[in-house]
Order: structure tokens, then C-alpha cells, then sequence
């Protein structure tokens, strides 16, 4: 649809229908009749669409994609006649913080949407975004004494590229704004699931080796023995973790088998692993770093945010050592599930969860032991 507003390389080849339209007429200029006529549909559908989007700008997220996308348009666009056919640039809303920053393109946008979205159907999670942030998170109602546990990070670029999508919706916006899945969103979290399954299938069955990587980001080769062995992907519900599962079993004296603060500190672990993918593409593999017993290059570069976590990655899987740390990686991080992680690791049934318990409990005290800003995350 990037033809409707002056095909610009810009722009990115997500964008949806509508908004294409509401830009080509608000910032590009052009006519409801003639934009009607390009497409082939009724001046009434176009005027539907462009009204819907206008009235989709309460949305904070929203507001600030259109307000980018129009930034693109006028940055690309050679200066204006007085007598251009454009209506007032102040009749888009003006937001100073991030005004300038890019959407993503279809490849990364579908990345961080496989990443994110499976957190956002957990139950009780929301994706939180502050004003003045450049971060946003997801949060998920641990049912504890109101806590809450932090489960993914997010780009605001991801989270408004979302939000145009019609993949998240707020339904108060505020000084914090929470926005949950919407069916449109449980709907292409499934399609680019399945998207990725069948291309994985493919690489395996026309035997690309050196094309081995699993569609989560996680190792697909198993190196537990010192030896790679054929590709796997990996496989879980979309809608909760291992650990939340896991969370809700009893023990023998009817306490849950994982209380808060272990699914917190798994939690932890998992947020610091997903932060150390957000940077530039490193030559990391978690799997030789615990079964080689050493720390490995792990891709140290500036002191950014993605640095940081892989540092605290390391120094984490460090403490725990070999068959703690593997447990943990592959249940916190790789969400794994404990008969596939019994089954990679060579362990017998239903001694993984024995383990992965004084693994979380191992974590959180070397989470307690941290001190300054080792505390803090992202």
C-alpha cells in the first residue's frame, strides 16, 4: 500500500491498509475520491478507514508510530508549494520525547512479535509503557500479594509498530499506559508460529545444516554430550511458561512446588536473556558456555544494555554451574518444557523438576547476593 503515499522506500511493508491511506491523505495530500479510486473501493470505505485511524490517535502508541511515519514522509519529501493540498502539519498530534525514532522493518518486527507476544497471552500479563520511556514491559500478575513478575522487555519502535498492528490495545490511556493481546494479535502470533514451523521443516528436510537456527533464537544444535546432533525446535504453549506451570503443582504438604520468588528469580534470568539478544548479533552460544565449563567469548562489547545482560548472564550460569545452569537455561530461557529438558540432558523421568528447584533456589540467592547496579535490570 507504500504506493498510495508516494512509494517510499521508508516506509515499512507492515504497514496496515488504513494507516497507509490516512497518511496518503493527511500528509501526502491526496484526495479521499482519488485515494478510492487507486484502490479500486467505494470513497466510503476510504473515509471510513481514515476516520477510524484518526480516532485511533488516543492511543499514545498509536499516535507516536503515525507521528514517525509522517516524520519519514516529510523528511523524504522535497519542500512544500504554500499552495499544497496538505492540511495543517499541526492537526498531528506533536509528541517531543522519541519523535524521531523508526519503526522496524518485517523482519525484526516478526522477531520481537514472536518474542513478546507469547508473553502478552499469559494470564494476567499486560505490556506497560510509561511516558518518557524508551522501554516498555511486560508484566504478569504473579497472584501473590499483588506482585508482579517482569517478563519480557520491549523497544517503544516494537510496541507502537504493534499497536498500529491492532496486535495490542489499551483501553485507558495514561501516565502508564497497559495494553493487552487483542484477537488480532493471538491471531498472527499463530500464523507467524506456523510460518516459522513450516520453514524450519523445510531447511531440515532439504538438509540445510549451516541454516540450523531455531525460530525462537534458541541453540538447535544439543551439545549436552559435546556433540551436535540434529535440529530441533523448540516447542511450548504460547500462553505461559514452563515455570508458571510448574508454579501451580503441589507438593506433598499442599504448598505450591515454586513459590513467588523462585518463578521471580527464573523470571529474572529469562529477562536478562532476552535483553542480551536485543543488541547487535554476537557469536553466542549458551550450550558450549555451560557444557564446556568455561566462559566462553560472550560477545563483550560497549557497556550498552545488551552487554550488560549477557555479563550477568554469565556470572549467573557461572554460579550455578554445569546440570543447574543447563536446567536453568533450557526451562527459564529456552522454555523448554522438563521432559524434553530430562530428555536432552540424558536425565531420568521426573528428576528435572527436583533439579530445576534447587536451581531457581541457587538463583535467587545469587540474585540477593547482588549488590549496586548489579540489582538492576535493562
Amino acid at each position: 500500500m507504500n504506493e498510495l503515499v508516494g512509494n517510499h522506500r521508508d516506509l515499512p511493508d507492515w504497514l496496515p491498509e488504513g494507516a497507509s491511506r490516512y497518511l496518503a491523505h493527511t500528509e501526502a495530500g491526496q484526495s479521499i475520491r482519488n485515494l478510492a479510486r487507486l484502490a479500486g473501493v467505494h470513497a466510503s470505505t476510504v473515509l471510513r478507514q481514515v476516520r477510524r485511524m484518526e480516532t485511533r490517535r488516543d492511543d499514545p502508541l498509536v499516535d507516536g508510530a503515525l507521528n514517525a511515519l509522517a516524520e519519514t514522509l516529510q523528511n523524504a519529501t522535497p519542500t512544500r508549494r504554500a499552495g499544497d493540498n496538505k492540511k495543517d502539519p499541526d492537526h498531528m498530534t506533536q509528541h517531543p520525547d522519541n519523535q524521531s525514532e523508526t519503526l522496524p522493518d518485517t523482519a525484526t518486527l516478526t522477531r520481537e512479535a514472536c518474542r513478546v507476544l507469547p508473553r502478552l497471552c499469559e494470564t494476567g500479563a499486560v505490556l506497560a509503557v510509561a511516558e518518557q520511556m524508551e522501554k516498555a514491559v511486560v508484566v504478569r500478575d504473579t497472584g501473590v500479594g499483588g506482585a508482579g513478575a517482569r517478563t519480557a522487555v520491549v523497544d517503544r519502535a516494537i510496541a507502537r509498530a504493534m499497536a498500529l498492528q491492532d496486535w495490542i490495545s489499551c483501553a485507558e490511556p495514561g501516565r502508564i499506559s497497559r495494553y493487552r493481546i487483542t484477537a488480532a494479535g493471538r491471531g498472527a502470533l499463530a500464523q507467524m508460529l506456523a510460518q516459522g514451523e513450516n520453514r524450519a521443516r523445510d531447511q531440515q528436510d532439504n538438509g540445510f545444516a549451516e541454516a540450523q537456527a531455531g525460530f525462537s533464537g534458541a541453540p538447535v544444535g544439543d551439545t549436552a554430550n559435546g556433540t551436535p546432533s540434529r535440529p530441533r525446535r523448540t516447542r511450548y504453549n504460547a500462553a505461559e511458561s514452563p515455570l508458571s506451570a510448574l508454579a501451580r503443582r503441589k507438593d506433598r504438604d499442599g504448598q505450591p512446588f515454586l513459590d513467588a520468588e523462585l518463578v521471580q528469580a527464573g523470571e529474572r534470568l529469562r529477562e536478562d536473556f532476552e535483553l542480551s539478544q536485543m543488541g547487535p548479533r554476537v557469536a553466542q552460544n549458551w550450550d558450549n558456555f555451560l557444557t564446556s565449563g568455561t566462559g566462553g567469548s560472550h560477545g563483550a562489547g560497549g557497556l550498552d544494555g545488551s552487554s550488560l545482560a549477557r555479563d550477568r548472564m554469565v556470572r549467573a550460569l557461572g554460579d550455578l554451574g554445569q546440570g543447574l545452569g543447563d536446567v536453568a537455561l533450557r526451562c527459564c530461557c529456552y522454555l523448554e518444557g522438563l521432559e524434553v529438558a530430562e530428555k536432552r540432558l540424558g536425565w531420568s523421568a521426573r528428576s528435572g523438576k527436583i533439579v530445576l528447584r534447587i536451581a531457581l533456589q541457587r538463583l535467587r540467592q545469587h540474585y540477593e547476593g547482588l549488590s549496586g547496579p548489579d540489582r538492576m535490570i535493562g
